[in-house]
């Protein structure tokens, strides 16, 4: 996390600031010796809290409080985002039924849960010159998966396999495992 660390005090080296008080009220533009002794009578710092204003913000508070809340509010923006991680379905031409349908439950899964899905068919010997099986299974899998996932990356050929990345429609993702329902006693 590249936060830059507030200003605060007689590191504050503009001739005039906005004085802001610790309850939110205005208290005007005021020349900084004047802000940083009224800050030091109520036993307070000076923060500024926005240099980029014209005359830059600052506000009479405690500085590890401020400090304090900063991380808080750091941690529960981390806590609420979501990475994206790029999950893997490899499969041949010559896939059963049965391994077909666990391959495509498995993305469906992945999918739900708000990750990306490459889809991947590997050619092994002569199986390279039958590209057509791994194209019909590519764009079964496409239909099958239609309902929950679009096609980010269309079909492609590389070397000996074949390769197809889908990402998960906005708003079709499950509710977060873990998350209770409401459920009458």
């Amino acid at each position: 996390m590249a936060t830059q660390a507030a200003r605060i005090n007689r590191r504050i080296r503009v001739p005039q600031v906005r004085v802001v008080d610790g309850d939110g009220t205005q208290l005007g533009v005021l020349p900084t010796s004047e802000a940083l002794a009224l800050a030091e009578d109520r036993g307070l710092d000076l923060v500024e809290v926005s240099p980029k204003a014209r005359p830059p913000v600052c506000k009479i508070m405690d500085y590890g409080k401020y400090m304090y809340e900063q991380s808080k509010r750091a941690k529960e923006a981390k806590k609420r985002q979501h990475v994206t991680h790029v999950k893997e379905v490899k499969m041949r031409p010559k896939i059963e039924p049965h391994d077909y349908d666990f391959k495509m439950r498995h993305a469906r899964q992945f999918l739900e849960a708000g990750d990306k899905v490459k889809c991947t068919v590997i050619f092994r010997g002569r199986e390279l010159a039958h590209k057509d099986r791994g194209v019909t299974l590519m764009k079964r899998l496409a239909e099958d998966l239609d309902d929950i996932a679009n096609v980010e990356v269309s079909l492609r050929s590389e070397g000996r396999s074949m390769v197809m990345v889908v990402s998960p429609k906005p708003g079709s993702k499950k509710q977060e495992r873990g998350s209770k329902d409401n459920a009458e006693d």
